[in-house]
């Protein structure tokens, strides 16, 4: 064992001869450890106990491959290398604290259409879908006149006071603005409270609660005062 044991990194053997020689002392160290627990049985010394340490600190131990020992050159064979490099740390979760960092007006879709993308988009495919939709009825309308149907008197549709026009849609939907760079940029009409309004009703709210509380113990006060003089 004290001859196999070096096994040099560079040691100029094959990868086989290394792999015998790595095998040789895995097997004399069974067997040292077989002698020394007949030894221990037999009243001698715990060799496993005050014996020399040096093979175990100089052996590398696979995880999972338990009493097989890997020694000097073995380490670095093919497909041995790899079976000690660690497995990276997996990265450490984020908190829901640091998860609400990152939420804003954009994470809820209010900022969608300042860019000036997404309007002129909808505008062209709403454009396209009510050409193929007016393209059908005629269609359906000349079919029907072929056949010898009469066309039947459209009722009067009734108005919705929520349709908007497009020329509605492009005058309030959005407003250009010519920047500093002189590019022109788009701003939604979305109801979105500023820093100002929501500080405003704060303090408003904290007013109301001062005085309902001071109110309350002022009307108490005047109770218990009125009640005293009166004898109750």
């Amino acid at each position: 064992m004290a001859i196999l044991l070096p096994l040099p990194p560079k040691s100029g053997l094959g990868e086989f001869r290394i792999r015998d020689l790595n095998d040789e002392i895995n097997k004399l160290l069974r067997e040292k450890g077989h002698w020394e627990v007949r030894i221990k049985e037999l009243g001698g010394p715990d060799y496993g106990k005050v014996g020399p340490k040096m093979l175990d600190h100089e052996g590398k131990e696979v995880p999972g491959n338990r009493g097989y020992k890997y020694f000097g050159a073995a380490k670095d064979l093919p497909g041995v290398r790899e079976l000690f490099e660690k497995e990276p740390l997996p990265p450490p979760r984020k908190t829901r604290a640091e998860l609400m960092k990152a939420i804003d007006f954009e994470y809820y879709g209010y900022l969608d259409e300042d860019d000036g993308v997404i309007v002129p988009l909808e505008q062209e495919y709403e454009k396209k879908l009510r050409a193929e939709l007016v393209e059908k009825w005629k269609a359906e309308r000349e079919a029907r006149l072929a056949r010898g149907e009469k066309e039947e008197e459209e009722e009067e549709e009734e108005i919705n006071i929520y349709a908007v026009t497009e020329e509605e849609s492009d005058e309030e939907g959005s407003q250009e603005k010519a920047g500093e760079d002189g590019q022109q940029k788009f701003i939604a009409h979305v109801p979105v409270p500023s820093q100002q309004e929501i500080e405003e009703a704060l303090v408003r709210r904290k007013k109301m609660e001062l005085l309902q509380k001071y109110a309350s113990e002022t009307l108490q006060a005047q109770s218990e005062e009125a009640k005293r003089l009166l004898g109750y």
